[in-house]
């Protein structure tokens, strides 16, 4: 069955949601994370995707107090990503109750430093972020297109061991359009062993239920669950 893993991103503490990655179209949907990543665990969802928004503007993690909080304070096993460039950075993070980071723009950018983490922390720890605009890898807070086909670029780190990646087609984040079903079935297809999680555009249940018998191992939604669109009974009736 098809893992669903709900998405808390974070500025300034306050859980919210960009519009295809743009710091200008912001929705606040909570002003405690905490009691949203509660709502989440008290309806037996086990995982979430932590995403610190501020660290990734500002290069360095920033919102390691959310990421503590949520860790200490619920059983989900938490992903965490945005900003993190050092060997600090994920310190603090798997201190802080991290059990699993995303690199995306440093997978790119300083590919030794990633391909360290992988070989210190093992590929169960590090997931590969694969964000995508127009079939190319899109790094810098989805600004800049690092001119690396998708394919070419997983198909790198898979070879380096990289079992998990998250992709998100930036054209279709935050739109509640639907999801991209033809690049994760290339993903799957290219790649059978790899772990792909599926990201952006997800806008209802039955376009989870269409990943799942296109062979995608999982999913991560936000929006979609905060708009309303899915709802926590139809996730927690999903799983039964």
């Amino acid at each position: 069955m098809i893992e669903i893993i709900p998405a808390i991103d974070i500025i300034e503490g306050k859980c919210v949601r960009l519009t295809q990655g743009d710091y200008m179209q912001k929705t606040i949907y909570n002003e405690d994370p905490l009691e949203v990543a509660k709502s989440f665990a008290d309806i037996g969802i086990t995982r979430l995707h932590l995403v610190d928004l501020d660290g990734a503007k500002a290069k360095h993690i920033v919102n390691w107090k959310v990421l503590e909080n949520i860790a200490k304070k619920t059983s989900l096993v938490i992903d965490f990503g945005g900003g993190l460039k050092s060997d600090d950075d994920l310190r603090i993070a798997f201190e802080c109750g991290a059990q699993m980071i995303t690199g995306g723009s440093i997978a790119v950018k300083d590919q030794n430093t990633f391909t360290g983490w992988i070989s210190k922390f093992g590929a169960d720890k590090i997931i590969l972020g694969a964000d995508v605009k127009n079939n190319n890898i899109a790094i810098s807070g989805w600004e800049e297109d690092s001119g690396i086909n998708i394919l070419e670029f997983v198909e790198g780190y898979v070879k380096k061991g990289i079992t998990k990646v998250i992709s998100t087609d930036i054209s279709k984040d935050g739109m509640l359009e639907g999801p991209s079903f033809e690049l994760y079935q290339d993903l799957r297809q290219n790649f059978e062993n790899l772990y792909v999680i599926a990201s952006g555009g997800v806008s209802s249940m039955d376009d989870i239920i269409q990943l799942e018998e296109k062979g995608i191992p999982a999913v991560i939604t936000g929006k979609a669950i905060y708009e309303g669109k899915i709802t926590l009974k139809q996730i927690q009736t999903f799983y039964k």
